[in-house]
């Protein structure tokens, strides 16, 4: 039978402050896990109760069915990766990938090198067996401290922002490997992040964790394309979600924005009952130019401009409401400019006045990235 790690009603306090409140999560042995929050969600105090390097306040934790709220890490199968580059500086990197195996006693030398080398070579690790810590790259270090964990074959891998620390191009690198490496263990393995783009990336299940709480869980691009509410989409959108006031009018035949623009519902949107809603656009189904007949004219003004290598990020208001747009290319308009934006319909999600969904865009598992069209 299969049992995984399960987290039951699990709560943190830390000086009277809760880090997590009432925590329920259930992740099976095979399966990869991302546990998406922004920079304080307590992504990283979840962790550290899953390793047993804290307990909880309350609530129970299992492991195959088992209760392991009070036991200690080292009694427990379990291998963490941080932010930064943890290794042993005056070991080799054969050496700091062979520790935990030298630890445990279990092997003779003979099948401990076979298995340090056959880690190293997963992570392209064998032409820097020979070499400290201190003379490898910013990507080399992280690889080796990944080694590290993956050699022990734990039951329980949990990696904590380890990309986080890299520049651009090593992130991306190593992103493309990871997926790979924990495809076929049995292992449950949890990654955090703070970034929706790795989220996606790295596929699995995506579990959601805002100021402590867990707001959602299920597979990663169901979370994406239908956020059970508000700030889910927040939390699963770089930048935020724009989120707007809209009315939809008696005969259901007309949402209005503001008394400039008004547009007829979507198909998926067709059947909303009149009154008020909340519309969610993400930043890049906001444009420059209409795409269709049926995109909406959103007059805006300029409030401020960031450029993000070959994108743009145009902070604009209409009617006094934010919107941001995220375009291609490098865009340059003044303070003030008026400028407008296009939005499609079929690309909106309506949320209730009280922030719960009430109707997402349709889309399919062969849709690109970031959902577009």
């Amino acid at each position: 039978m299969k049992h995984g790690i399960e987290l039951d009603g699990v709560t943190r306090m830390v000086n009277g402050e809760p880090h997590l409140a009432d925590i329920h999560l259930k992740l099976e042995p095979g399966s990869f896990n991302v546990l998406l929050g922004r920079t304080g969600a307590g992504k990283t105090s979840l962790l550290r109760l899953m390793a047993g390097l804290d307990r909880p306040t309350s609530g129970a934790i299992r492991v195959d069915g088992v209760e392991v709220t009070g036991v200690d890490v080292r009694r427990r199968n379990v291998a963490m990766v941080y932010q930064q580059f943890v290794n042993y500086p005056s070991l080799t990197v054969y050496e700091n990938i062979a520790s935990p195996l030298r630890l445990s006693g279990r092997l003779g030398p003979k099948e401990l090198d076979r298995r340090v080398r056959e880690t190293a070579a997963a992570l392209r690790l064998e032409p820097f067996l020979d070499r400290l810590p201190a003379e490898l790259s910013g990507g080399q270090q992280q690889r080796t401290a990944m080694a590290r964990a993956l050699v022990k074959d734990a039951s329980l891998l949990l990696l904590d922002e380890p990309l986080a620390n890299l520049d651009y191009k090593l992130r991306e690198e190593l992103r493309a490997e990871i997926r790979q490496l924990f495809r076929d263990r049995p292992a449950v393995v949890v990654y955090a992040t703070t970034e929706p783009t790795e989220a996606l990336l790295l596929g699995g299940r995506t579990a959601v964790l805002d100021e402590g709480r867990l707001l959602q869980v299920g597979p990663t691009l169901d979370v994406y394309h239908a956020p059970a509410t508000e700030r889910v989409g927040q939390v699963f959108s770089d930048p935020q979600m724009n989120l707007l006031d809209v009315e939809v009018t008696e005969e259901g035949t007309e949402a209005r924005l503001s008394p400039e623009v008004s547009f007829p519902p979507a198909e998926h949107l067709r059947g909303l009952e009149p009154g008020r809603y909340r519309l969610g656009l993400r930043a890049h189904h906001l444009r420059l130019e209409p795409r269709s007949p049926e995109d909406v004219r959103i007059p805006v003004r300029v409030e401020v401009e960031e450029v993000s290598g070959s994108e743009t990020l145009v902070h604009a208001t209409h009617d006094g409401i934010a919107l941001t747009a995220q375009v291609e290319g490098v865009r340059s308009h003044p303070y003030g400019a008026e400028l407008e934006l296009f939005m499609s319909p079929s690309r909106c999600f309506v949320f209730s006045p009280e922030g719960r969904l009430v109707a997402a865009p349709p889309f399919t598992p062969e849709e690109s990235l970031h959902g577009q069209d």
